[in-house]
């Protein structure tokens, strides 16, 4: 059986606020979305590989935020994933797929990526 969360609004303060909530860390996305991600992710293959990608494209930040090479539509699908535990060949379909695109924060399209490819999966 799954655990629920329950979740209280926050002020726009809290939620704007550049310190993450405890087990959290906060990046964001090539289109300027904010995400509290939760510490366990950073053991997922996929979030290591955004996250080395992330180094390449805009270096290791010292005062400011961790920038993902992504849109935030594309972090919410991984997040999605990474949460309903993603199976295997899924993993491995995404981390191919990341290794095989480009993405670049300079694109003219403005969502943060030059060349797209989408998968989609569901349960």
């Amino acid at each position: 059986m799954k655990r629920m969360r329950i979740s209280f609004p926050r002020s726009a303060a809290e939620q704007n606020s550049s310190i993450a909530n405890k087990g959290h860390f906060v990046v964001y996305t090539t289109d300027e979305k904010r995400f509290s991600v939760p510490l366990e992710y950073l053991s997922n293959n996929v979030f290591i590989e955004l996250l080395r990608m992330s180094e390449e494209e805009f270096g290791l930040p010292s005062n400011g935020p961790i920038t993902l090479p992504c849109d935030s539509t594309f972090l919410s699908y991984v997040m999605s994933l990474v949460q309903r535990c993603m199976p295997d060949d899924l993993e491995k379909a995404l981390l191919t797929s990341l290794s095989t695109c480009h993405f670049s924060a300079s694109s003219s399209l403005g969502l943060g990526q030059s060349h797209q490819q989408t998968l989609i999966y569901s349960y």
